[in-house]
């Protein structure tokens, strides 16, 4: 917990107050000056003495830091002409202190144990003579500072350091001490790599950081003025240091003058070595050489693997005595191998259960919109199938297998193995292996198959190959397993790879008791430093093996558990690489079984016939290249001396012989090699050859990807796969044939037929590589881009290439066509964008756009997003933080959304890393994000309208969706996803594995009925809930939009866009307009249903809108002069526009039920974060409660611990009657701040959204949704004297966003938001609806004009509206002049507003500007950036003003210049703002109040935070603290003066139950808290002093705080998944614990040790964990403690315990019925039991069942004894120990009392979301319940 106030970084000098002298001390010579290059104060050490002129921090060495940063920023400048020294002490994790010092005093490099001295080498001035001599020096100038040194940054990577140089791990900082002769200005540590000539201001404009870097925090900034650079003033050196002089260990600048943390290169003479850098940062650093050559580190690779893995599988890593073993094993030569054994050692074999192991797994992965996946499952179960793959090999080429039928082949492709049909090209997979397949083998009858795969993670599998399971799976004992041979009978595998030492290891298997469930058992293992590259087991004797390599062929035993081989003599051949080997088929009966002769092929064409019985050799042929006779003919292949050609592969038959070979050739040779009868030649080497078991085909394989059959017979060839030879780039289906295109960085690119998987075209790119590719929509055309920035296109009908395009410099990262095939647009690596025309006869370039693209070529192949109806063109650019949406037919830019501030709770920028548009309305933009989300954005205002967090592992690298919008497809690493596109926040994602690379993109076929993923193969999954064929569009044209396909008449549309271009095809300087293509119309429609079919308006769409405006415009009043405006008398609106930007707006007339008609136009919800949102809730309030009567409620609220973060100025104080209120859900809350005491104002039926207080704060108006069947909001007016009710206002359809009080209290005016859209006037006196109106535009914020009593004013979305009110005889009436935002502030909304005394108003932006308008003149006069981000609120008060923003800062500015700007205009002696405080709080402002002064106030915040403010003191007070995302338990400490609560924020707090204040919090940083219990009341000696609090969290740990010493002291990880639920016993000596897979653990507190794990509840989470007050032997049911278990599938089990015996009995077993076939509702409803306190013996259970009730279960009658009906299933139970009484929450925000004993039940809805949890402190006295994150305490009577 430490380190987390310690983020983002410290400023040492800050955290110390080094001014005060308190905490740190100084010696010698050290003051204060002002430095004039910095222009702030800095603390100068000199002196001729270092040791006694220094500042040391802290004040003594017995004192700590205890800075945890890795990184120490050392901010100084070195006095020039002298020597400086700087000591830093650090603390390593065994407890050592080390001294780390770097001084130019020091010549070179020196180290102790404890000590290490680094050289300083000053930087100099550019051009200066010391800067010339240091250049041509071959060592830097190491020695005093030279004139003229300047600033410097200096980073220093502490666990690094200690790291590298002593092997130690770093801890924190301790101490500090600058010694002369230096200028210092600060000390900073941090997690975080800071570049220092990028401001954060700039960073969040254009410029992209590398990743993990940060802009520079102000603090350590230095200024730069305008115009210069900041490396030409200052030095930035970080260490590790890339200086190329020496001595390499000093501390130096590097050789380039723009050296980026963590970019730094290493010297010559490095050696690289693993470093694990901390969690925040997530960078790689290289490292510099270490001259000192510390020992090597010990590199564990841990057991993991980087895909997901199967359900079923365990693996187990080598312990650490095989470890010893393996290392100190150092065997004698013998004859070149190294035998090592163990005899009986057994190797555990980890197998599958009895079911087949399932590729498809689920994922639960935390997510942004519920935090954790739902209980949904998606539907089909599994949802994709994998049908076919393209591709073959990987790892190696030389495997390819027939079955014993010869029906089928069984090869690798990659990490899966297929087994493929010949004849009729089906394929079926064995799946299982996370990395590429290195070596196949099977036994004689082809039931057994064994597979090995490469990599670290070596696993060997045995596969039931006729059923397609896996048998076993074991580790190798060695990596990089390159062959494996498995004997005749099966009962004997052989593997070939490396051990740890890079040695040769061979091992033998005994694998007879595989296929009948045994374990696999390791019979003897064997070094050897022989090369081998092929090694089989002979098919006569299991326990022989022979091998051949480079320069040996050996022939091996099994015997007596050790494995030995001896050399066969090759004589003058013993040089020669051989490559493959294999016996002769057939045998004699009258030869003895090992009479046999062993043929072995070589590299240099040689093939060896070998006497396997006696060891000799006897034969030697050779294969030569033919020769040329004549013209055409060529002489008849033999076998003779001469140059040879290489034999790759040898296979042998009963009739004939075939080999494969470099030369690309399969041979077939008679008995005799006297001739090849048959050749078949290949594009690239033959690796493999096999004979098939019938002798009539022979198998080859090739290097260059290709796997064929030969026939024999007929002579005839037949390609079964072609495959790329390297990783795919990306691919593209051709929307009408079904065809393939795929590039890869084997330089080809590739066309498949979909059906047969044949490759129909190759094109290959010599010198470059393809990088993307897409098909044309109509034609068989395809364009690619390439490595070198050139866009071809090819024309498929032709195989010819039809253009060549060369506007691109960089790498071709983005391509795509227009869906009526008309444009074409590429983006390259170097930021350009273009725009191309293409037709049969020409293509010509439109516009070529530069530095509009991110610069990054990472981005392929989905760098450009195009909307289905072509209208929309999106793309991340200019910067990585940015989206930019352009107009795809004329590169108008439309919108630009920044995605690095969506998140407000972020501490670090998102960028975004690739998008698609959803492909039909409401045309989202998807966009995911290097922060592993997705989001979505609406494509017309950028908003965002929901996002998905902790999509894939890592970051998500492709997206797709499905065309009806009902499914997601997401790919990250190596997992593809399958997400719920409607419900992707609850609905639980399918994960798919099976690629062993990363998959680069992932796509829906376009008839929808598969799912296409690229990477190392092509893998096609057939799509389970694929619409019908016959429902889709298959004619491409006919889908397209109308106003894109009535122009796709060739003819007719080239010749009218042929007279825009140039000829020779070159851009033009500007850009021309489009005459064909109309740009796209913006939907500015009606929100309309959620079936609706288009979004975006169509021509017809518009045209009825137009009419419907010009039938409008009879009623619509557009004055000349704002004075002489008149008005009939029945309307109450007219509207004036300033000039030029007047539009004719209709008028509003007021019905008889005053309310407004609907609105013409009603737009999107605004991109602003001050508008309000309700939280979206899935419970509904309940119908027909039982009411307590009036004096006899069992419940009284006492207190509310919480503030509603999502409102919106839902905080009031009045400052001279110190009246003061906030809401809470649907709760207002009146505190007393003097005693805290609180009242509570219920009758809201929905979560209140805003508050306005009356002048004479003797009126508060409050306003809600409606939420009680009635279809409009209510807006509640109180007395604040008594607290009543006075009257409910309903008019507006949606939520209230503002509300104001006039200035004499006689008025009051309402804004509804942007559904409601309308305005509507009150008065006071009666609260009758005065004047209503219907708004143009969403209104963010209202506020009447001080000096003016009948006037207020509006801001929006477009400007800010000036109102007057006129009161008519005849009613009244409202006239309103409109004023849009000046042009200077650009594309701003505005969101806040606040008016001073003499009529000037401010306005804040969402650009973070302040705008100040005359209001009686409308007109802005002045403008000034007031913040980076969205300004919510603004207050003003005389000449100060206060801004508030979501960058969660407030301000406080001197705003006396306004008045006289306004009044003198240019002639104003001053135009400038100050600020004067500023003050960052922990969430974006959302309300506050302050005194007339703006001295002091209140201010709310989005994390349901209330903060004290004053101004004066400069402090900030935390008044009412709340948890900002769900409560997921409540816990209550032993004598009743504390509870704990724990959220979905990873936050556990504790509160006082006397004050409601928080009193301590413990963050845990991405993790979720889901259970806390406070430990009982202390019984044994080592809890005798201490109370502690445990919390269950979803990573699967339990972690014990201590309240006490407020810290956390153990950590214990007993489950592999999310606790749910915990429970101390009742001596508090175990810790019980339940995880979401349905283990429960038993811990011990003391330890830490997890004693026992029960499984019985496996597969169901458990939903509570209790420990009865009562033991087992007072109810006469055994000795021990009682305790019970509860899960979600409505299984209770209730056990007894001896702890100190180690003994757990299970005493009962229940199990409830539940209906059959409503498992979404079994799902909602949890599964509660606990004991009865006033029934001893009796267990309660409720849940989802046939009946909705309350069971209550006698242990000892072992039946029901009591059932309580209820009208709603519950959600939450608690029971009450001092009385008879049961507390029920329900989905319908209901909390019911139930008394047991008298029968009676009671019903109270203070909630506004689902109530689940309840909570009875252990005296019976207080209940807490909890909806979301609103938790409430409540007085239990007569308890």
């Amino acid at each position: 917990m430490a380190g987390v106030w310690q983020h983002p970084f410290v400023n040492v000098f800050k955290h110390v107050r080094l001014e005060e002298w308190k905490k740190s001390s100084k010696e010698g010579d050290v003051t204060s000056v002002m430095d004039k290059t910095l222009k702030c104060t800095v603390y100068r050490v000199r002196g001729s003495i270092p040791a006694g002129n220094y500042i040391q921090l802290p004040k003594t060495s017995s004192q700590s830091l205890g800075l945890t940063g890795r990184y120490l920023y050392v901010l100084f400048r070195p006095l020039p002409g002298k020597h400086f020294v700087v000591h830093a002490d650090v603390g390593a994790e065994n407890g050592q202190s080390i001294r780390i010092s770097f001084s130019n005093l020091f010549k070179e490099f020196k180290s102790t144990a404890t000590w290490l001295q680094f050289p300083f080498v000053c930087g100099a001035v550019k051009g200066s003579v010391y800067d010339s001599t240091a250049q041509s020096a071959r060592q830097d100038l190491v020695g005093p500072a030279p004139s003229g040194s300047r600033w410097t940054c200096l980073l220093l990577d502490l666990k690094f350091i200690l790291s590298t140089y002593l092997s130690r791990n770093y801890s924190h900082l301790r101490s500090i001490k600058l010694c002369s002769n230096l200028l210092v200005k600060n000390l900073v540590t941090s997690d975080l790599l800071f570049n220092p000539e990028v401001s954060f201001n700039e960073a969040r404009q254009a410029k992209s950081l590398s990743h993990g870097v940060s802009p520079m925090p102000r603090e350590m900034a230095f200024p730069v003025p305008k115009g210069e650079k900041w490396h030409d003033l200052y030095d930035f050196i970080s260490f590790p240091s890339d200086g190329s002089k020496l001595p390499y260990d000093s501390i130096q600048k590097g050789q380039s003058s723009r050296t980026e943390p963590g970019a730094s290169r290493s010297p010559s003479r490095e050696h690289s070595q693993p470093v694990t850098v901390s969690k925040p940062v997530k960078d790689r650093v290289s490292l510099i050489q270490q001259i000192t050559s510390p020992r090597p580190m010990p590199r564990h690779v841990p057991l993991r693997t980087d895909s997901i893995p199967e359900r079923f599988l365990s693996l187990r890593s080598r312990t650490e005595e095989e470890e010893e073993s393996l290392s100190e094993s150092n065997v004698e030569d013998d004859g070149g191998v190294h035998v090592y054994a163990h005899k009986g050692r057994k190797v555990t074999v980890h197998r599958s259960g009895k079911q087949s192991e399932r590729v498809c797994t689920d994922s639960n992965r935390p997510q942004a919109l519920s935090a954790i996946h739902g209980n949904q499952t998606l539907h089909p179960d599994p949802i994709l199938t994998l049908r076919k793959i393209i591709g073959f090999g990987g790892c190696t080429e030389r495997c390819a297998l027939w079955t014993h039928t010869g029906c089928s082949v069984v090869y690798p492709c990659h990490a899966v193995i297929v087994v493929l049909t010949v004849k009729s090209g089906e394929q079926r997979f064995l799946l299982g292996h996370t990395d590429k397949v290195s070596s196949l083998a099977f036994n004689g009858s082809c039931t057994l198959l064994a597979s090995a795969q490469t990599g670290p993670l070596s696993m060997v599998r045995l596969w039931n190959f006729q059923k397609g399971s896996c048998l076993a799976m074991f580790r190798t004992h060695a990596h990089s397993v390159s062959c494996l041979s498995l004997s005749h009978s099966g009962s004997v595998l052989c593997g070939v790879g490396k051990d740890g030492h890079g040695k040769n290891l061979v091992v033998v298997w005994n694998t007879s008791q595989a296929s009948r469930g045994g374990e696999v058992v390791a019979l003897a293992k064997a070094h050897t430093e022989v090369d081998i590259h092929t090694m089989k087991i002979t098919f006569f004797d299991d326990t022989r093996m022979v091998s051949c390599g480079r320069s040996n062929v050996r022939l091996w035993r099994l015997r007596g558990g050790s494995l030995r081989s001896c050399p066969v003599n090759l004589g003058e051949y013993n040089h020669l690489e051989f490559s493959d080997l294999a016996f002769e088929v057939g045998h004699s009966p009258e030869r003895e079984i090992e009479d046999r002769t062993l043929y072995v092929c070589s590299l240099s064409g040689h093939i060896l016939e070998i006497d396997y019985k006696n060891m000799s050799l006897s034969n030697v042929r050779r294969v030569q290249p033919s020769q040329q006779r004549h013209s055409e003919r060529r002489e008849k292949q033999t076998l003779r001396s001469g140059p040879g050609i290489a034999v790759s592969s040898l296979s042998i038959s009963a009739t004939f012989y075939a080999t494969g070979s470099e030369d690309g050739h399969l041979r077939l040779w008679p008995l005799d090699f006297s001739g090849v009868f048959l050749e078949a030649e290949h594009e690239g080497p033959v690796s493999c050859v096999s004979i098939s078991p019938d002798g009539l085909q022979v198998l080859s394989c090739t290097s260059s990807g290709e796997l064929g059959v030969l026939d024999v017979p007929s002579r005839g060839y037949l390609t079964l796969m072609r495959s790329h030879t390297d990783s795919l780039l990306a691919f593209s289906y051709h929307p009408i044939h079904a065809q393939l295109a795929t590039v890869s960085s084997d330089n080809t690119i590739r066309i498949w037929d979909m059906h047969s998987l044949q490759q129909l075209y190759d094109f290959t790119a010599s010198g470059e590589t393809p990088c993307a590719v897409s098909f044309h929509p109509v034609w068989r055309a395809l364009a690619c881009g390439f490595s070198t920035g050139v866009v071809r296109f090819f024309d498929l009908e032709s195989t010819a290439l039809q253009a060549e395009h060369k506007q691109h410099r960089g790498a071709i990262v983005g391509l795509l066509f227009s869906p009526d095939g008309t444009l074409m647009y590429s983006s390259c690596s170097l930021g350009s964008l273009a725009l191309y025309s293409i037709s049969r006869t020409e293509q010509h370039v439109v516009r070529v756009l530069g530095n509009v693209v991110c610069k990054d070529a990472d981005r392929g192949p989905q760098a450009l997003a195009l909307s289905t109806d072509g209208r929309l063109l999106a793309f991340v650019g200019p910067s990585e933080y940015t989206v930019t949406i352009m107009d795809a037919r004329s590169l108008d830019e439309l919108l630009r959304v920044d995605v690095s501030i969506l998140d407000l709770d972020s501490t670090k920028l998102d960028s975004a890393a690739g998008l698609v548009f959803s492909p039909r309305p409401p045309n989202h933009l998807l966009v995911a994000t290097t922060g592993n989300k997705i989001l979505w954005l609406d494509s017309r205002t950028g908003r965002l309208v929901k996002e998905v967090a902790q999509v894939q592992k890592q970051h998500c690298s492709s997206l797709a969706v499905s065309r009806d919008l009902r499914y997601l497809l997401t790919a990250g690493e190596r997992v593809i996803k399958v997400w719920d596109h409607q419900q992707a926040g609850s609905t639980r994602p399918q994960a798919f594995i099976g690629h062993s690379e990363a998959v680069r993109r992932v796509d829906f076929s376009p008839d929808q009925q598969c799912v296409i993923s690229a990477g190392d193969a092509v893998f096609i999954w057939d799509f389970e809930a694929a619409p019908d064929p016959e429902d889709l569009v298959t004619d491409p044209a006919a889908a397209l939009p109308r106003a894109l396909h009535s122009s796709a008449a060739e003819n007719g549309a080239e010749q009218g866009r042929d007279s825009t271009f140039i000829a020779s095809g070159m851009p033009r300087r500007a850009a021309p307009r489009p005459c064909v293509l109309s740009p796209p119309r913006l939907d500015i429609s009606p929100v309309r249903s959620e079936d609706r079919a288009e979004d975006v308006a169509s021509e017809s769409d518009v045209d009825s809108l137009e009419a419907r405006a010009a039938q409008e415009e009879s009623r619509v009043c557009e004055p000349s002069e704002a004075a002489s405006v008149k008005s009939d008398g029945h309307s109450s609106l007219v509207i004036i526009e300033c000039q030029p930007n007047r539009t004719k707006l209709p008028w509003v007339t007021k019905s008889k039920e005053g309310k407004a008609g609907p609105p013409l136009l009603s737009p999107p919800r605004p991109d602003a974060y001050i508008h309000f949102n309700a939280r979206f809730k899935a419970s509904g309030p309940a119908k027909g409660l039982c009411q307590p009567p009036v004096g006899q409620e069992i419940l009284t609220l006492k207190a509310v611990i919480g503030y509603n973060g999502n409102g919106r100025g839902n905080m009031v104080w009045n400052p001279d009657t110190g009246f003061f209120a906030y809401t809470c859900g649907c709760v207002i809350v009146v505190e007393d701040l003097h005693s805290g005491s609180q009242q509570h104002w219920l009758g809201h039926p929905e979560e209140i959204s805003t508050l306005a207080l009356a002048n004479d704060a003797l009126v508060l108006a409050s306003a809600s949704g409606a939420g009680d069947g009635s279809s409009l909001c209510q807006i509640r007016i109180w007395d604040t004297q008594d607290g009543s009710c006075v009257k409910i206002l309903q008019h507006h359809v949606a939520e209230v966003q503002a509300m104001r009080f006039s200035r004499d209290d006689r008025l009051l005016v309402t804004v509804g938001d942007y559904r409601d859209g309308g305005l509507a006037l009150w008065s006071t006196a009666s609260y009758e609806l005065l004047a209503n109106s219907r708004l143009s535009e969403p209104v963010h914020a209202t506020a009447f004009n001080p000096a003016h009593a009948g006037s207020f004013a509006c801001v929006g979305s477009r400007g800010v509206s000036f109102w007057r009110i006129d009161e008519l005889g005849s009613g009244t009436q409202l006239k309103v002049f409109r004023a849009t935002v000046p042009d200077d502030v650009g594309a701003a909304e505005l969101t806040s507003i606040a008016y001073n005394a003499t009529s000037v108003l401010y306005a804040g932006c969402s650009t973070g500007q302040v705008c100040v308008w005359d209001a009686q003149t409308h007109r802005c006069f002045m403008t000034w950036e007031a913040d980076q981000g969205e300004i919510g609120v603004l207050r003003c008060k005389g000449n100060k003003l206060l801004t508030g923003s979501n960058t969660r800062k407030i301000r406080l500015w001197s705003v006396a210049a306004v008045q006289e700007l306004r009044d003198r205009g240019s002639a104003a002696s001053s135009s400038s703002v100050l600020m004067e405080h500023e003050m960052t709080l922990d969430g974006a402002v959302i309300s506050a109040t302050f005194d007339d002064a703006l001295d002091m106030g209140i201010v709310g915040t989005t994390a349901g935070t209330l903060w004290y403010i004053n101004w004066v003191e400069n402090t900030s007070i935390r008044l009412i603290s709340g948890h900002r995302n769900k409560v997921t338990d409540v816990a209550v400490g032993p004598g009743e003066n504390h509870c704990a609560t724990c959220g979905e924020d990873g936050s556990v707090r504790v509160w006082s139950l006397h004050s409601f204040e928080l009193l301590l919090q413990f963050q845990v940083l991405n993790q979720s808290c889901l259970c806390v219990t406070w430990s009982p009341a202390p019984v044994s000696s080592f809890l005798k002093d201490k109370q502690h609090i445990a919390a269950g969290y979803s990573d699967g740990t339990i972690r014990i705080f201590s309240v006490s010493s407020t810290e956390m002291e153990m950590k214990i990880h007993p489950h592999p998944c999310a606790v749910t639920s915990i429970a101390y016993s009742g001596t508090g000596e175990v810790l019980l614990s339940g995880g979401k897979d349905g283990l429960i653990a038993i811990n011990s507190p003391r330890t830490g040790m997890t004693i026992r794990v029960l499984s019985d509840h496996k597969g169901s989470p458990i939903t509570s964990v209790e420990c009865s007050r009562r033991k087992a032997d007072e109810l006469g049911l055994g000795a021990g403690e009682l305790w019970l278990a509860a899960s979600a599938d409505r299984r209770v089990s209730v056990w007894a315990s001896d702890w100190a015996k180690d003994k757990c009995e299970l005493l009962d077993w229940l199990t409830f019925p539940a209906p059959d076939g409503d498992d979404e509702q079994d799902s909602a409803v949890p599964s509660l039991a606990a004991f009865c306190p006033w029934l001893p013996g009796t267990v309660v259970y409720t849940g989802f069942g046939i009946d909705k009730e309350v069971l209550f279960y006698g242990l000892v009658q072992k039946q029901v004894v009591l059932k309580i009906p209820l009208s709603h299933f519950a959600t939450s139970l608690a029971l009450s120990p001092a009385s008879s009484h049961l507390a029920l929450g329900s989905n319908e925000r209901v909390l019911r009392v139930v008394d047991s004993s008298a029968g009676t039940q009671q019903d109270f809805a203070s909630h506004d979301d689902r109530v689940h949890l309840c909570r009875v402190s252990p005296s019976g006295k207080l209940l807490f319940s909890a909806s979301y994150n609103q938790v409430l305490v409540w007085d239990i009577q007569n308890s």
